[in-house]
């Protein structure tokens, strides 16, 4: 039965109309990490093309395994929200619900007005439902800034971009050999000291 399910991760909703309006201190007080869609306000419904009512998807990661009702009963008392909830399935899918980012068909939503608390780790969690676009991004920096070595590349991280570190450690073994083979291409050597030789005044007329 659905009320017998145990989970450490479980996807909740709420209505803008009936959410306390300091819900974010709420949820804080809770003192469980928690993720949040922005306001989805402009969804229709296809049948009628109503809009529907406002409201946000969340989901808490509790450190320990909770039941069903246990949820159920936290979202009601806390939220006034529905008193049904789910177990979270794909950390994944639910970033694209909140967004819409696989639903073109539907309105989208900005990332930028996700929102978290209670410790969640918000810039992590972007970084791994967008890696793609994160592991260009850090190829991008790489030529940009012309680096060989992935000391300077880990500083660059942690200096410009901390966001971007925690992709670069759990992908050490790809950048280092990225970086081993740019820095070792022959090509590149040779462009190198064909604009040395360019730059040196030794060579002017």
């Amino acid at each position: 039965m659905v009320k017998d399910k145990r989970s450490n991760k479980w996807a909740f909703l709420m209505y803008q109309e009936s959410a306390p309006e300091n819900y974010m201190e709420v949820l804080n007080g809770m003192q469980v990490p928690y993720i949040l869609s922005p306001w989805h306000d402009k969804d229709v419904n296809f049948k009628t093309g109503e809009l529907k009512k406002a409201h946000k998807h969340g989901a808490l990661f509790f450190e320990s395994l909770k039941s069903y009702t246990q949820v159920s009963d936290l979202i009601s008392e806390k939220l006034n929200g529905p008193t049904h909830v789910e177990v979270v399935m794909s950390p994944k899918g639910m970033y694209d619900y909140f967004t819409h980012a696989e639903n073109p068909e539907k309105t989208p939503y900005k990332v930028e007005d996700i929102e978290s608390g209670g410790g969640f780790e918000l810039d992590k969690f972007l970084v791994e439902q967008n890696s793609d676009t994160f592991m260009n991004d850090v190829v991008d920096v790489i030529e940009d800034k012309d680096i060989t070595e992935f000391e300077d590349l880990v500083y660059y991280a942690r200096d410009n971009d901390y966001a971007l570190l925690s992709l670069i450690v759990d992908h050490t073994f790809f950048f280092s050999k990225y970086l081993d083979s740019r820095r070792n291409n022959p090509n590149r050597k040779s462009r190198l000291e064909v604009d040395d030789a360019t730059e040196d005044p030794a060579h002017d007329d």
